[in-house]
C-alpha cells in the first residue's frame, strides 16, 4: 500500500507528469485529476497533501474547507485570483505562486501585439485577407505614426512590467509608467519616466500596456472613460488579467475610432461563452474588431522551456511545503 503523501495536479497539465515527478520522486504520488468543474475537483481532492492549481478552475471558499490534510496550494504561474487566499489562511494552508517564470514571454508578447498593431502589420494582414479584392497599396493603412518618440505607458513595473519597459525602450518608445507600489528610484534604474496618476499616464499613451495583478483595485480598471482619456487613435494591450479592462468597451473604441488597435491576450470569462460579444465582434468582417483587434487565448506565458520551469518551479515548492522547510515564493 501506497503510504506516500498525495500530490493533484488540479487542471490545465495531465499525463505525462515528467516534471513533476522529477522532482517529487520517493517523496510524494503525484497525480493528474484534469478537472473541468468544481464538482470533478472537490471530488479529485479531499486527501491531497498539496495541490498544484492553474488556471481553468476557481479554488473557493468551500473547496478549500474540504480539504482535510493539505500543506500547501501552489498556482505555478504569476496570478493567484482564482485562488480564495482568505479562506486558505482561515485553514492555515500556506498558498504559494511561480511569480517568474513567465516573464520574458509576457513581455516578449506584449511588445509584440503593440509593434504589429501600432505598425499596422496585422490591419493590413488581416484585411487583404479577408478581402481579395482590397487595394494592394500601402494608402490603405491610414495614419502610421513613427513609433521613435510614442509614449508607451506601461501600468504595473514589477517582473514582467520592467521586461516590458526594458523591450520598449529598444524600439526608441518613450517609457512611462505608473505604479504606487514600486519604491522610488526603479525610473532611474530602468532609464524611464513614472508618473503619480493613471489619469496622467493615460492621457499621453500612444501604446498602453497592462501588467498589473487583478485585485479590488484593479478590477475594472480600465473602461470607456478611461480609454477616452487616452489620444484618439492608441493602442492598448492586455496580457495581465482580463479583469482589469471591461474589454466590451475596448471593442466599443475600436468602433468609433478612439482606439485604433488593441491587443488581448485575457479576457474576464475563460474559456468565453457562446455568444460573446468580443468574440462575435472580432469575428464579424463587418466590425471594426475584425482587423483591429488581436485575441489570443491566454497563451502570452507560454514557450517550450516556460512550461517546463513552471511546473518544475512549482513542483519544488510543493516539496519544500512537504518537507516543512520555508517557503519561497508564498503569497498568503
Amino acid at each position: 500500500m501506497n503510504s506516500l503523501p498525495r500530490v493533484v495536479v488540479t487542471d490545465y497539465i495531465v499525463e505525462p507528469l515528467d516534471h513533476e515527478r522529477a522532482v517529487l520522486n520517493g517523496h510524494a504520488e503525484v497525480v493528474a485529476l484534469g478537472a473541468r468543474t468544481q464538482d470533478e475537483l472537490r471530488d479529485g481532492i479531499t486527501d491531497a497533501e498539496a495541490l498544484m492549481i492553474y488556471h481553468f478552475l476557481q479554488l473557493d471558499a468551500a473547496t478549500i474547507h474540504s480539504l482535510n490534510r493539505c500543506k500547501v496550494i501552489v498556482r505555478p504561474g504569476v496570478g493567484f485570483d482564482n485562488i480564495d487566499i482568505v479562506a486558505a489562511e482561515k485553514c492555515g494552508i500556506p498558498v504559494c505562486n511561480v511569480p517568474d517564470y513567465g516573464t520574458e514571454e509576457v513581455a516578449d508578447s506584449a511588445i509584440g501585439m503593440a509593434v504589429s498593431l501600432s505598425r499596422g502589420s496585422h490591419y493590413l494582414n488581416s484585411r487583404l485577407r479577408r478581402d481579395p479584392d482590397a487595394q494592394w497599396a500601402v494608402g490603405v493603412a491610414g495614419s502610421i505614426p513613427r513609433l521613435r518618440g510614442q509614449v508607451f505607458g506601461i501600468v504595473g513595473l514589477g517582473r514582467i512590467g520592467s521586461a516590458a519597459a526594458v523591450r520598449a525602450k529598444s524600439f526608441g518608445f518613450d517609457v512611462v509608467f505608473y505604479d504606487p507600489f514600486v519604491p522610488d528610484g526603479m525610473d532611474k534604474a530602468l532609464g524611464v519616466r513614472r508618473v503619480d496618476s493613471l489619469e496622467e499616464l493615460l492621457e499621453q499613451s500612444h501604446i498602453l500596456s497592462l501588467h498589473c495583478p487583478l485585485t479590488e483595485l484593479t478590477q475594472g480598471m480600465i473602461g470607456r472613460e478611461e480609454i477616452d482619456l487616452m489620444p484618439r487613435g492608441s493602442v492598448l494591450v492586455n496580457t495581465a488579467r482580463g479583469g482589469v479592462v471591461k474589454t466590451n468597451d475596448v471593442v466599443g473604441a475600436l468602433a468609433n475610432g478612439q482606439l485604433s488597435g488593441a491587443g488581448i491576450d485575457v479576457l474576464e470569462v475563460e474559456p468565453p461563452a457562446e455568444g460573446d460579444p468580443v468574440v462575435a465582434a472580432w469575428r464579424d468582417v463587418s466590425h471594426p474588431a475584425h482587423d483591429r483587434l488581436l485575441l489570443n487565448p491566454h497563451a502570452a506565458f507560454f514557450c517550450n522551456e516556460g512550461e517546463a520551469e513552471f511546473r518544475t518551479k512549482g513542483a519544488r515548492e510543493v516539496l519544500r511545503a512537504l518537507r516543512g522547510e520555508p517557503l519561497r515564493n508564498q503569497v498568503a
